[in-house]
Parts: C-alpha cells; structure tokens; sequence
C-alpha cells in the first residue's frame, strides 16, 4: 500500500507542476496552440520584465485560444531543468525569459533541434531558436531626455541591476538623451549587482538622491521597487520605472516608465506561428513597432509641462526617423553629440 500510495503522489505532484494532459480539463485539446514560458529569477510579480512577458502569454491564451503554462525559476539552476521539462511535453514554443538563460538554451536547443524555443534578450545562433532583442537605447533616450528637461537640480542618476551589455544600452541611451537637452547635466551611475535585490534598491535610490539627484532611471528589475519605495517618501525627488508601466506603484512620484513591451513580443511570435509563418533568426523591436516607449504620464503631466511633453514627442519622431540615433554601449556614447532639431 505504502508503494502504490507514493506512486500515486508522485504522479499527482507532476500533474500538478507540469499541468500536462493528467486529464483532458486540465490539458490542451488536440490542435491547439500550446505555449510554455520559462521565467527569469525575477519571477511573476516583479511588475516588471517577467511580468510583461507572462502579459503576451495571457494575450496569447485569449486572442488565440492557446494553451500557456510557466515555469518560475528561483535560481539560475532551475533554467535548464525547467526548460527540459517544457520539451519533453511537446509544446508548440517554449519562451526563456531573460538573457542569463542563454547557455542553458544553447545546449537544450542543440539537443531538441525539432522543438521550436524563442528568447528574450539574447542572440542564439541555433536554428530553432528565434532571438527577441530591444532597441532599449531609443526609450531610453527619451528617459533621460524627459529627466533633464525636469530635474530641478540638474543632476539625475541610473540605477541598473548588473554592469553588462544589455543594461549597458539603457545607460547609454539614458545619458545621451540628458544631454540632448543640457549637455552639463550631471549624471551618476550605480549597480546593485542584482535583479531581485529589493531592499539595495531602497538603499542606493536613498543614496543617490541624499548625493543630490532628483531624479533616478532605473533597469534592474525587482532592485526597482526597492527604488519606487524609497521615492514615495520624497516630495521633490522622481523615479523612472522601467519594462512595464510602475506610474501607479507611486501616483505622482514616478516620472514614466520606459516601456520595454516584452509582451507585444510573445504575442508577435505565437501569432506567427499560429499563421504558419514562424519567427526564425534575430527579430529586432523599437519605438516603431511600439514595442519601446514612454507611459502616457497620468500622474505628472502637470508636472511636466505640455511644452516639454512636445518636445518630448519631436525627439521620438527624430529617432524613429533616424535623425537621432541613440547609442547602444557606453563606447557608442562616447561619440554622440546633440542633435539640433
């Protein structure tokens, strides 16, 4: 009895974690589109990237009919069993969710070459894999941009998660756009060394503004809402929250967001592939696919200003024209100048 009891738990246990066909309520019908996602170590609930992404799944349920599940990774070591549990039950196209699942991509990829995989933030040259990347740099100009136009001290601040490429393309966007506008602004940078690090995004964002920034653009996940809560005590100092609209986590103290639409990116590829013309290679989204933006500032367009929420709107019509072109790294950024428009 003891045998056939663990038995029946163990079966029940992966029912209930992979929710695959355990029973036909719980499964998806036959022919339909069925989605996995892996998420980054950031999880659902960072009201941020992780969640952007899950938003195009649930997009992606509703306006296709398809059948989703996730996965949420605590570590960097569940990436890789996570992914291989999504393979094995066959799904149409798994999602991994962040760049840090790159190398544990690769080698599931190279070992499931017929099981399609898309990925957020990372370029991975196997052929069934479609690589998802941002234009980061073009919103983030407009961050820094709007920052410089507003800040009352003229000196701003970028909190980032980890000092690496992909956020190094928000940093040099942010301080090219600053100096579009006033070229002596000054501008500080720190890194929490972490996405997830709540409470060293209150201490840094604290820190920044005690140095003498008003205003703080941050790119680091759930280290943000640690920054979003150190502003809400503050009555002169803004946040920029970033990847998914954060205004109303603190009405009147986020500035914007810079909106990274991860979402419209899920829904682009599953709709494809429902078409029958699936996504392949490298697939690039900026201001003009209205994948990357700025929230419709709800709460501070009084603060703004309809003249700098203008100018604002001069500047994105200038980068998607391509007269401004916005840098992607910091040594890109060392060879901007203003443009005069």
């Amino acid at each position: 009895m003891k045998v056939k009891a663990i038995a029946a738990l163990v079966s029940a246990t992966i029912c209930a974690l992979s929710l695959a066909a355990c029973g036909h309520r719980r499964g998806p019908a036959p022919g339909q589109l069925t989605l996995g996602m892996v998420t980054d170590v950031g999880g659902l609930g960072d009201r941020s990237f992780n969640d952007s992404a899950y938003r195009g799944l649930l997009t992606s349920k509703a306006k296709l009919g398809a059948y989703i599940q996730v996965l949420q990774s605590r570590s960097a070591a569940d990436y890789q069993p996570n992914l291989t549990a999504l393979t094995n039950l066959h799904f149409k196209m798994i999602y991994a969710i962040g760049f840090l699942m790159g190398l544990d991509l690769d080698q599931v990829a190279k070992q499931h070459p017929d099981q399609r995989y898309a990925i957020v933030d990372a370029v991975i040259n196997d052929p069934n894999v479609v690589s998802i990347t941002f234009r980061e740099q073009d919103g983030s100009f407009l961050a820094g941009a709007l920052a410089a136009m507003v800040s009352k001290t003229h000196h701003i601040a970028f909190l980032g998660g980890q000092d690496i490429p992909l956020i190094e393309k928000f940093a040099a966007g942010y301080e090219a756009g600053a100096r579009e506008i006033d070229p002596n602004i000054k501008i500080d940078v720190k890194y929490a060394g972490s996405f997830d690090d709540v409470a060293a995004g209150k201490e840094l964002a604290n820190l920044l503004f005690n140095d003498g920034a008003d205003i703080i653009y941050t790119a680091a996940g759930k280290v943000g809402l640690g920054a979003i809560d150190a502003v809400k005590s503050r009555n002169d100092d803004y946040i920029i929250g970033v990847d998914s609209d954060q205004d109303a986590l603190a009405p009147g103290r986020v500035l914007t967001s810079m909106v990274k639409k991860v979402d419209v990116a899920v829904f682009d590829v599953a709709r494809s592939l429902q078409e029958g013309k699936p996504m392949h290679g490298h697939v690039v989204f900026g201001l003009k696919d209205g994948a990357i933006g700025l929230t419709d500032f709800k709460y501070t367009r009084a603060a703004i200003g309809e003249a700098n929420i203008a100018r604002l709107h001069a500047i994105q019509a200038a980068i998607v024209s391509g007269k401004i072109v916005p840098p992607d790294s910091l040594k890109a950024l060392a060879d901007f100048k203003p443009v005069a428009l």
